[in-house]
C-alpha cells in the first residue's frame, strides 16, 4: 500500500512539475516562434498566442546573417565582456573567499561582515560612486569600465567562502609539510577541489553579465561598443522598430547561456547545495 502510495505521489508530482516548466518555457516558445515571423506581421499584430502558421518564414534570420553587421559586433562585444568577467570573477573571488574561510588573520570576520554588508546594498545606490570612479580613471566607453566593477563580486566572495568552509584543512597542513607554498597549496590543491562551486558560479556569472543592461548603458557611449543588450534597446526607436533584428537576435542571445549551462550542468546543483550549507 505505501509503495502505491508512493509511486502515485512521485507521478502526481513529475505531472506537476511537467506543467509548470512548460508554463515557464511558454514565454520563450513564444519568441522563438515569433521570429520567424515577418516583421510587417509582427508589426500589425504584435507577438500574441495565435500565430500565423502560414507565414512562418526564415527572412529574420537570413537579415540578421547577411545585413545586420553591427548585431555581431554587439554579440562579440558581449561575448568578449562576459568571458573576461567570468575568468576574472572566478579567480579572484574564489582566492577571496578561500582565504577568508581557511585562514585566521586579524579582521577577517570585520572582512565577511562587510562582504554580507554590500550583498544587501542595491546596485542602484553604488551606482553613482562607481560612476564617478570611472570618470576620474578615465575607464568611460571602454571594455574595462564595464568589466572592473564586477571583478570581485560580493556574492561570489561569500558563496566561495561557504563552499571552502567544507574543505579539509588537514590536506593544507600536508602540502605545507611536503614543502608547497601558500600560493600552491590554493592552485594544485584546492582550488581543484572547488570545482563544482567555480562551475555553478561560471553560469550565474555570466547569466548575469551577459544580460547586464544598467552598468554598460552608463559607461558605454560608442555604437560599436555596445553590449547586446544595449544594441537590441537602440532597435527601439519613437521613429521606427527594426522588428527584423530584435525578435530573432533575441532569440539568438539565448545560445551562449544555454551553451554555458550544458557545459556545467553537471556540477551546478552540487555546487548550490554543498556552497549553500557549509558554514
Amino acid at each position: 500500500m505505501k509503495k502505491n502510495n508512493s509511486k502515485l505521489l512521485s507521478i502526481i508530482a513529475t505531472v506537476v512539475m511537467a506543467i509548470v516548466s512548460l508554463i515557464a518555457l511558454f514565454p520563450i516558445i513564444s519568441m522563438v516562434l515569433s521570429s520567424f515571423i515577418p516583421s510587417s506581421s509582427l508589426m500589425r499584430n504584435g507577438i500574441s498566442f495565435s500565430f500565423p502558421w502560414s507565414e512562418l518564414t526564415l527572412s529574420n534570420y537570413t537579415y540578421i546573417f547577411t545585413q545586420s553587421a553591427e548585431y555581431w559586433t554587439w554579440y562579440g562585444n558581449s561575448l568578449w565582456i562576459s568571458a573576461l568577467m567570468i575568468v576574472l570573477s572566478l579567480f579572484f573571488s574564489s582566492m577571496v573567499g578561500y582565504a577568508l574561510a581557511m585562514y585566521d588573520f586579524k579582521g577577517s570576520n570585520l572582512f565577511f561582515v562587510a562582504v554580507v554588508f554590500i550583498l544587501m546594498v542595491p546596485f542602484e545606490i553604488l551606482m553613482l560612486p562607481l560612476f564617478q570612479l570611472m570618470i576620474d580613471t578615465m575607464l568611460i566607453d571602454t571594455y574595462l569600465g564595464v568589466i572592473l566593477p564586477g571583478v570581485v563580486a560580493p556574492v561570489a566572495v561569500f558563496f566561495f567562502r561557504q563552499y571552502a568552509l567544507g574543505l579539509p584543512k588537514e590536506l593544507m597542513d600536508a602540502a605545507r609539510i611536503d614543502g608547497s607554498t601558500e600560493y600552491g597549496i590554493f592552485f594544485k590543491i584546492m582550488l581543484p577541489l572547488m570545482g563544482p562551486s567555480l562551475a555553478a558560479m561560471a553560469i550565474l556569472q555570466g547569466l548575469g553579465s551577459w544580460n547586464n543592461f544598467l552598468w554598460p548603458l552608463l559607461v558605454l557611449r560608442s555604437n560599436d561598443m555596445f553590449t547586446l543588450p544595449l544594441g537590441l534597446a537602440t532597435l527601439l526607436t519613437p521613429y521606427g522598430n527594426n522588428y527584423d533584428i530584435l525578435i530573432a537576435g533575441s532569440v539568438m542571445t539565448i545560445i551562449p547561456i544555454v551553451i554555458l549551462f550544458l557545459f556545467f550542468q553537471r556540477y551546478f546543483i552540487s555546487g548550490l547545495t554543498v556552497g549553500g550549507v557549509k558554514g
